[in-house]
């Protein structure tokens, strides 16, 4: 019957000659021994470590540019493209293997401009590569070499993971993340098939499921939402769970409303007992 699951053959490069697998597409800027940046499509990037030592995974042939770049200099920057069939054409042009640098960005549509890194941030002695001025964030990164670069000495394949130091975003789309409102229109890659092509397809546009009112707000939630608004104020475990039983609804407005008196205080890490003088202060100038 139509329904009914049959089994295929799992083969080496499995999400794409066994199966269905949608990935993103990025171009992954390195600095060439001749100091020209260099761009390599890759679609086996993804987030690594969330929490922390933020990271992204990258998996690169051993002897591709990007690798031995990334290896020698230990810095690169992950450039997120917008969904334009000539970027992806070009994409596609640029992930050509056994050419140079000079070979490859010959072919390049690409715009290079400066890295995002300010003056603040830039190591000494590091050559940083430069970002792809078409792409709508950058994520720029440091190689942590603490994890192996191999599954096993004979793989043909290096996995990166690259913490990121940085996040450079348009301000259009800034806006629209922090206000929770509009997601650009970015490409998914199925990879290469048929010996002949590779496969993108347009996403259609987002839409969204609310979180059922039953579920109420987790601590996790409110932490979450904390950083996001204002990065700059720490909160603790314990005051976040202070403020699950706020209406989902009215949850933003309480966290900026709590950072800003925080500020004005010279508070940098919110704490239960601020939440409790806070509500105690709000409480009084209600009642007057």
């Amino acid at each position: 019957m139509r329904h009914d699951f049959v089994d295929v053959r799992v083969l080496d490069n499995f999400y794409q000659t066994s199966s269905y697998f949608p990935m993103p597409v990025v171009l992954v800027s390195t600095v060439a021994e001749t100091g020209q940046t260099n761009l390599g499509p890759y679609s086996l990037c993804f987030p690594y470590i969330i929490a922390g030592d933020h990271s992204m995974l990258l998996i690169s042939r051993d002897d591709s540019n990007t690798s031995l770049n990334i290896q020698r200099t230990g810095v690169c920057a992950i450039n997120f493209v917008p969904d334009d069939r000539r970027m992806m054409r070009n994409c596609v042009m640029l992930g050509y293997p056994g050419e140079t640098t000079a070979e490859k960005m010959e072919n390049s549509m690409f715009t290079l401009v400066p890295s995002t890194r300010s003056e603040e941030e830039r190591q000494a002695g590091v050559h940083y590569p430069e970002a792809g001025q078409e792409a709508i964030q950058v994520f720029e990164c440091t190689w942590n070499a603490d994890y192996a670069l191999k599954h096993d000495p004979e793989s043909p394949e290096n996995r990166f993971v690259l913490r990121v130091d940085k996040i450079a975003m348009k301000a259009r789309w800034r806006d629209c993340l922090l206000a929770g409102k509009g997601l650009p229109r970015m490409p998914i890659d199925y990879g290469f098939r048929d010996n002949a092509y590779f496969w993108f397809t347009r996403g259609a546009r987002p839409y969204r499921e609310g979180i059922p009112k039953e579920k109420g707000v987790t601590a996790d939630a409110v932490q979450f939402a904390a950083q996001r608004i204002d990065p700059d104020v720490v909160w603790q475990e314990e005051a976040c769970a202070k403020l699950v039983r706020v209406p989902r609804v009215f949850l933003s407005r309480v966290i900026r409303e709590c950072a800003k008196a925080a500020k004005e205080e010279g508070v940098t890490e919110i704490t239960p007992e601020f939440l409790d003088r806070v509500r105690d202060k709000r409480s009084g100038e209600r009642g007057r």
